[in-house]
């Protein structure tokens, strides 16, 4: 307003005004800059300030050209509504001067256009200002009834260039919207536009025959009722494609179909949006003939969906979806519904025509949706004469019935590697979930899986309609949220391009925050959902679950990196974390014993009779005083063994491996969600500089206060499983297994003996031990997890070669494979 020659006052006008859907304080200054700045009228003698208004406005409208004008149509809304009921309208008046000087503005630059060379220029703003007339013309058309006379003539524009068909097009939509306004407009002018739309539907490609047969539809159904014209179109058409179909059922191969594909496209497109803007079961059009046109209509169109060419197949689906709106009722018939469910659920079928019929989903329910609205708004102007409830209720009972059809189909879309598709899909669902059409629990778990997805737009979309879900039905989120984890996993699975690479859980970015940290900050505001939700997800790990070594990766991405404000948060993870370590470590180590052949154990016994004895006591699980205390004795010794002593071991456990190699298998894989866990406590315990008493502490059913304090982040800190990322990456659960394989699946299994006989750190009383005890725990961390330390290298050393040699074993299985 002070410099109005600043240059960057487009660029300033768009960001602000995309801020319009915003909370409430930021609207509100959006919608007072926007009056101050365009809707305030103009002196009628400064020319020169109504020049610049005009110039901004359609600057603003140009560069959005390609992002959408909801926001502008969402600006008049707000700014019109507001002054509803007052005496004195400032926006209504400013609203009339820019249309009529948009107007003038357009004659002005076609004499300019009809004298310069430049044509270029000046056409990309005359499209700025019809849109801009578009757009006042949708919120009030009424503004626009005096210049329709006006806008008549630019439907005979020669279409030369995309501005000019943006010309037309735009120019179809406002006379759409203002004709039906006019208080007895001329025939001539009436038959002008009808002979205008119909030359421009017979010539010109799709985007154009959409918009001049809705136009049409307007002027004929709503002022000319001069139905005879628009059957002999529709006539012309469907005669087309009579014939064509009787061609190809004679002779498929024929030439004269290769030939006439150009004309078998427009006549399939056209018949569509006649029979979406027109119903010919009217006697006004078929007259006294008992044909029924919409079911052969639909006979002809199912014809060509079965057609070879995939791009017959494309424009006979849009006609079908133009049928539909006319006619929802067909999507009941059995050929559709098999029709769309297979295009929607087979993985082999075309992305163009599962996008296709997700957009003709979409439209219907956007045509319903703007049915409903004028519906509301007609009911409104008659609602005190008569109950005229059950008008609605008859047509969204019937939109229910059909996304019930074909939601399951829709719903599954979201597990395609083409964000396309998702994106369809998931408008669809947004849509159908804003009308009220379904029962939104159902679609809880996908919406929680599309807030993983890579592209901003789409996971901001489905986290707002979590939210709104949210809002209405307190508790369902966290019903479904782990269903939800488990199917973003499936998301990623399916987006996942390298599928050597294991899927993870959190963002490849500066940010790496988890993919699901959405629903976490939807479900940690209730502590008892919290709880229940991140020990469903410790759960997963547990030996006796069996889930996928990379869900638990993708899992443990997850836990590690999502956003956790208090201590309590990460202490109750690690908490749990011990537990499950506990009871899952100590089964997995009595399988693995189970599975030693037995009859070798004779020759064990010399080599070392520490294990033996451990042996015995984690596998009677007793808990008489003096078996515990047998190998708390051994304890001190377990950590001063030498190196040539653990070599021993090994040895000795190699010896009565099983010659079957399945157990191994099993214990490296099971053994996967366990090193996870253990990771996932270091990073948590890095990550927030816990202490090991501070996690002992702790106690779940301690008052909430007393954890309540915020985290202290350390940066830099990440979560990588080296151990789990190199199974996965070698393929290790279906390749060959190798002597090193085994000797490095031996070394581990002795590691977690180590740390399962140290883990439970409460019954040590006196100092000596509890170093010693404590060493021996994080010595066995350190070996499992393939961090280095000083004082066990050399284990540390073999542990890594053996690693090495494991991958080299599983690369080399793969290739066999």
């Amino acid at each position: 307003i002070e410099q109005p020659t600043f240059p960057k006052i487009t660029e300033m006008c768009v960001k602000m005004i995309r801020r319009v859907n915003d909370e409430e304080g930021i609207k509100k200054l959006v919608n007072e800059t926007f009056q101050k700045l365009w809707f305030t009228p103009t002196p009628h003698h400064d020319k020169e300030a109504m020049t610049r208004k005009i110039l901004n406005i359609t600057d603003v409208v140009a560069a959005c050209r390609d992002t959408g004008y909801d926001w502008f149509e969402q600006l008049l809304q707000n700014l019109l509504k507001s002054e509803e009921d007052a005496s004195y309208k400032p926006v209504k008046k400013a609203c009339t001067q820019l249309v009529d000087n948009l107007v003038e503005h357009i004659l002005k630059y076609e004499e300019s256009l009809s004298d310069s060379d430049n044509k270029g220029v000046n056409s990309g703003r005359l499209v700025a200002c019809i849109t801009t007339l578009f757009l006042f013309s949708k919120i009030r058309p009424q503004l626009m009834v005096k210049h329709a006379m006006t806008m008549q003539p630019y439907l005979t524009t020669k279409c030369s260039t995309q501005n000019d068909f943006m010309v037309i097009c735009n120019v179809a939509k406002i006379l759409e919207l203002v004709v039906p306004l006019m208080e007895h407009p001329s025939e001539t002018f009436l038959a002008t536009i009808e002979e205008d739309l119909m030359k421009l539907i017979i010539k010109y490609g799709m985007t154009v025959v959409q918009h001049c047969v809705s136009c049409l539809g307007a002027v004929v159904n709503k002022v000319t009722q001069n139905y005879k014209f628009v059957w002999a179109c529709f006539n012309r058409y469907y005669g087309a494609l009579s014939k064509l179909k009787n061609q190809h059922q004679e002779d498929p191969n024929s030439t004269i179909l290769t030939a006439n594909k150009p004309a078998l496209l427009r006549s399939l497109f056209t018949v569509g949006a006649l029979c979406r803007h027109f119903d010919f079961d009217q006697e006004d059009f078929k007259g006294s003939s008992k044909v029924n046109i919409k079911d052969k209509v639909l006979e002809l169109l199912m014809y060509f969906t079965k057609h070879s060419d995939e791009e017959v197949q494309t424009k006979a689906i849009i006609g079908l979806g133009f049928a539909f709106i006319q006619h929802p009722s067909l999507m009941f018939e059995q050929e559709v519904k098999t029709l769309y469910n297979s295009i929607l659920s087979d993985k082999n079928c075309s992305v163009n025509l599962k996008i296709q019929v997700l957009k003709n989903l979409q439209t219907y329910l956007q045509e319903e949706d703007t049915r409903m609205q004028q519906a509301d708004r007609d009911w409104k102007k008659v609602a005190k004469q008569e109950d005229l409830k059950e008008m609605g209720d008859i047509s969204s009972g019937m939109s229910s019935s059909i996304m019930q059809l074909y939601l399951k189909q829709v719903l599954e879309a979201f597990f395609h590697n083409q964000s396309s598709v998702r994106h369809f899909a998931l408008n669809v669902i947004a849509l159908t979930l804003n009308q009220g059409l379904i029962h939104p629990v159902q679609c809880v778990p996908y919406l929680i899986a599309m807030g993983t997805d890579p592209e901003p737009s789409m996971r901001n979309k489905a986290d707002q309609q979590l939210v709104e879900i949210d809002k209405k039905y307190a508790g369902f989120i966290h019903m479904k949220a782990v269903a939800g984890m488990k199917m973003s996993y499936q998301v990623q699975q399916a987006i996942n391009t390298c599928p050597k690479d294991p899927v993870r859980g959190f963002r490849h970015d500066e940010s790496s925050s988890a993919l699901c940290s959405h629903l976490y900050s939807m479900i940690r505001g209730n502590r008892q959902h919290r709880r229940a939700f991140l020990i469903s997800l410790l759960n997963l790990f547990d030996d006796t679950a069996k889930t996928e070594v990379n869900m638990l990766l993708y899992i443990a991405d997850n836990l590690a990196c999502f956003p956790y404000q208090t201590q309590e948060e990460p202490l109750f993870i690690m908490h749990h974390i011990d537990i499950t370590l506990s009871v899952s470590g100590s089964n997995l180590l009595q399988s693995f014993k189970e599975s030693m052949v037995k009859d070798k154990k004779k020759e064990r016994k010399p080599s070392s009779d520490e294990e033996t004895e451990s042996d015995s006591n984690s596998g009677s699980g007793s808990d008489s005083e003096e078996e515990a205390s047998k190998p708390r004795r051994l304890r001190k010794r377990v950590d001063s063994d030498s190196d040539s002593d653990e070599e021993n071991d090994i040895n000795a456990v190699m010896k009565c491996l099983p010659e079957n190699s399945a157990p191994l298998i099993e214990f490296a894989n099971v053994s996967q969600g366990i090193l996870l866990l253990l990771m996932l406590k270091q990073h948590l315990k890095n990550l927030c500089g816990f202490s090991d008493s501070k996690i002992q502490k702790y106690s779940p059913s301690e008052s909430a206060k007393v954890y309540d304090k915020a985290i202290n982040r350390k940066t830099g800190v990440h979560f990588h499983p080296k151990q789990t990322l190199d199974f996965l990456r070698s393929d290790m659960a279906n390749s060959k297994i190798t002597e090193e394989v085994k000797r490095s699946i031996v070394k581990q299994y002795l590691d977690f003996k180590l740390l399962m006989e140290h883990l439970d750190p409460d019954e040590e009383e006196e100092d000596g031990e509890v170093s010693a005890s404590t060493n021996a725990r994080n010595k066995a961390i350190t070996s499992l997890l393939g961090g280095g330390s000083p004082k066990n290298n050399a284990a540390e050393t073999e542990d890594d070669e053996s690693d090495g040699e494991d991958r080299g074993g599983g690369t080399s299985g793969v290739r066999r494979r």
